[in-house]
């Protein structure tokens, strides 16, 4: 071999090694929402109409995008009060997320208002690997995952939602739910075998189960998207990443994943890396077409809600670590008012029906709006006749996770106790008085509450074992009760009075 033909030869060899490589760089963005519920901007940020904005301008950044909702946005909110969510879904459709995992709230007006809203009207891709119809089967609407191929690149997307739905909500019974790590385990394995590069989950769960997904199906996920808790998080190990956006679009998170993808002799390898971008939308304009339609519903109500409908003499708070850990005046004010209502013994509401986070001064004058917005759910009252000791149980599940600032902490009317939460969940409660006198376990108790607590709902199964004396047709709804009494009683006088008492540990 002359040195010409041997340089030829050396030469072929070498392209074709090179050509058996292939190698390039793909950028995949993911951005973030969840737990949206108000139409306007607060301070400059958050709402429907700066959220549309971000995905606009998100989407003109970057074709290689996805605008994942992880959940909770048809109630609850001033105008779902009125419209049962109809708004929301208008408002999400001019700039609709790509995909969208169901929250425990998509089922406050149970599951027909849920298909008819969410899986008939919704301009996204609904999944949720662990929600099935009554029969464990698959819901039509509703896929379990979905492959996105953005260049060559397969990204896996499952969804989740958290069990806790069942009575967090009001799904009925046509509506269940799997497990939640053995879901993720075997969906993930299935998006696997159909080849997918990057597998991402979008939970709608407690910072609990996310925790519990992580240690114990960290193989089903590279990327968990999270939402329900309302707080903006962002973790990252070198391996799995872990993110939640604070509600209300007040601030959105952005993904950027940096891809690499090498195929060599038939090997295909697939490497990435996160960037990560907080968003603060108050850094942006609003969506003109979002603000005009955000702006036509806040007209419809603001002539009715804005007009004062009395006042109150004593201040009160209705912020998140007041009304689910404690007793609080507006909690007083409320089951005063739900207990007038059937003139029943005792009444009880749950602190998760609490919603504004507001605090009002003494002298404060109240509004129309001000009682939807604390009692946005639509709750009509009911009354109940309950055995003393189920009464106990159902107190006893109202702190059993006080420490957690859950949901289902009860507010009281009628009747006083002392709690003591260094003790085991179930034997908090001690020294139990209705109308003064100690609570009598075989007694019958008239009880007001609202329905979702009646049928079981945050827990109470106890409350769904008493008999039904006065049903919702009976009734109004709970904010318009408290309307109504505040008008009959200003001004209102509410005060801490020991309803509660919460034992200090020493």
């Amino acid at each position: 071999m002359n040195i010409k033909t041997g340089f030829l030869t050396s030469l072929f060899a070498l392209t074709l090694t090179i050509s058996s490589v292939q190698a390039k760089e793909v950028d995949i963005t993911l951005l973030l929402i969840s737990d949206i519920y108000r139409m306007q901007s607060e301070d400059g940020r958050g709402g429907f109409s700066k959220a549309a904005t971000v995905a606009r301008s998100e989407r003109k950044r970057n074709e290689h995008l996805l605008y994942i909702h992880a959940g909770d946005t048809i109630s609850p909110s001033l105008m779902s009060g009125i419209d049962k969510g109809a708004h929301v879904i208008e408002l999400l459709n001019i700039v609709p997320p790509d995909i969208f995992v169901p929250g425990n709230h998509e089922f406050d007006f149970g599951p027909e208002r849920f298909e008819e809203l969410i899986l008939e009207k919704l301009d996204s891709k609904i999944l949720s690997a662990n929600l099935r119809d009554g029969q464990g089967r698959r819901r039509a609407g509703i896929d379990d995952s979905q492959i996105f191929d953005f260049d060559g690149v397969k990204v896996g997307v499952y969804g989740l939602l958290t069990p806790g739905a069942e009575v967090l909500s009001s799904p009925g019974p046509d509506y269940s739910f799997l497990p939640l790590v053995r879901t993720a385990l075997d969906t993930a394995q299935g998006l696997k075998e159909q080849g997918a590069d990057i597998i991402v989950a979008v939970a709608h769960t407690s910072f609990a189960e996310d925790e519990r997904l992580l240690a114990e199906a960290g193989d089903a996920m590279d990327i968990l998207l999270s939402g329900d808790d309302h707080d903006l998080r962002l973790e990252f190990d070198g391996r799995t990443v872990f993110a939640e956006t604070r509600s209300d679009a007040e601030y959105m998170v952005a993904i950027d994943l940096a891809v690499d993808v090498e195929e060599k002799d038939d090997k295909r390898k697939v490497n990435w890396w996160p960037n990560f971008r907080i968003i603060d939308t108050a850094d942006h304009p609003v969506d003109p077409e979002t603000e005009a339609l955000a702006q036509t519903y806040q007209a419809q109500i603001a002539t009715e809600m804005d007009k004062t409908i009395g006042s109150t003499a004593t201040s009160m708070d209705t912020r998140r670590v007041i009304v689910r850990t404690q007793e609080s005046a507006f909690g007083n004010l409320l089951t005063d008012a739900m207990r007038a209502f059937f003139d029943t013994d005792i009444a009880i509401a749950n602190g998760g029906g609490i919603r504004a986070g507001k605090e009002y001064p003494a002298g404060s004058d109240l509004t129309r709006r001000d009682i939807f917005e604390e009692l946005p759910f639509g709750n009509t009252l009911v009354g109940l006749r309950v055995s003393g000791e189920n009464l106990l149980k159902a107190l006893e599940n109202g702190v059993s996770q006080v420490e957690n600032s859950a949901g289902r902490f009860p507010h009281v009317s009628g009747i006083t106790m002392d709690v003591d939460p260094s003790m085991p969940a179930g034997e908090r409660i001690m020294n139990v008085k209705v109308d003064g006198k100690p609570l009598d376990k075989s007694a019958l108790y008239s009880v007001a509450t609202n329905e979702y607590m009646g049928r079981g709902g945050d827990g109470y199964d106890a409350l769904a074992t008493g008999e039904m004396i006065f049903d919702g047709d009976d009734s109004d709804l709970i904010a318009s009760i408290l309307i109504q009494f505040i008008r009959t009683n200003t001004p209102v006088t509410p005060r801490v009075e020991g309803r509660i008492n919460m034992i200090k540990a020493n």
